[in-house]
């Protein structure tokens, strides 16, 4: 075995070793773009999935809406039982299938959420950075069809950019980003369909419960279905 091959600390050889064994793992056609133009917002990114995966631990099936490459889910999955994955794009779904390791395997589903529910009854349901590219037209048709996937007890998470971000947004989000929401905006828009919501700020990868117009990025928890 050349030097090349053996860590000088042997603690470190089990690297190695599992890149023998399945080779590195792939990043992922979101994520690996990310990576290449501005890699401290893949820090950003997965403390997102971190801060559903806290919210949500112990759940036993939850569905995320809108998963794109799904690189940050397995940050969920460590936490909760089960996850389904949708997408309404079939390149992103392919991409997550054939980088799926047998270690983290989910359900990975094409599906539009405007075009209705998702089957199965989940206790958890989170949607991160898709609210935002769904017209005001379409916001309560897509919502709506979230809350019909989840049981009568079931918890929601929706995450997205805040309106006051919205000046420092690059040339290319804001393309997309035809409904981005002020803090109260986003509490009275789920409140619609819950008796309870809990508003978070975040600014880079910090959640807090801090002034919302300073906020980069907002969180709305939600329990407690309305009928």
């Amino acid at each position: 075995m050349s030097s090349t091959d053996r860590t000088r600390e042997p603690q470190y050889q089990g690297s190695v070793e599992l890149k023998a064994k399945q080779g590195l793992t792939q990043l992922g056609l979101m994520t690996s773009e990310t990576w290449h133009l501005d890699p401290r917002r893949l820090g950003f990114v997965l403390a997102r999935y971190k801060f559903v995966s806290k919210m949500f631990s112990g759940l036993e099936h939850v569905l995320e809406v809108g998963c794109a490459d799904a690189f940050g889910t397995r940050v969920v999955q460590q936490e909760v039982k089960r996850v389904t994955a949708v997408d309404f794009d079939p390149v992103f779904v392919a991409d997550v299938r054939q980088r799926m390791g047998a270690e983290w395997k989910f359900d990975c589903q094409l599906h539009d959420m405007l075009s209705g529910p998702v089957a199965g009854g989940f206790d958890g349901a989170f949607s991160l950075d898709v609210l935002e590219h769904i017209s005001k037209e379409d916001e309560h048709r897509f919502l709506q069809n979230i809350v019909d996937s989840l049981k009568e007890h079931g918890i929601l998470i929706l995450g997205t950019p805040s309106l006051e971000s919205q000046s420092h947004a690059s040339p290319a989000s804001k393309v997309g980003h035809v409904n981005c929401k002020s803090g109260p905006e986003l509490k009275a828009f789920v409140a619609n369909y819950f008796h309870h919501v809990f508003l978070f700020s975040m600014n880079d990868e910090v959640v807090h419960t801090g002034f919302y117009p300073m906020a980069h990025y907002l969180f709305a928890l939600a329990c407690g279905r309305k009928t």
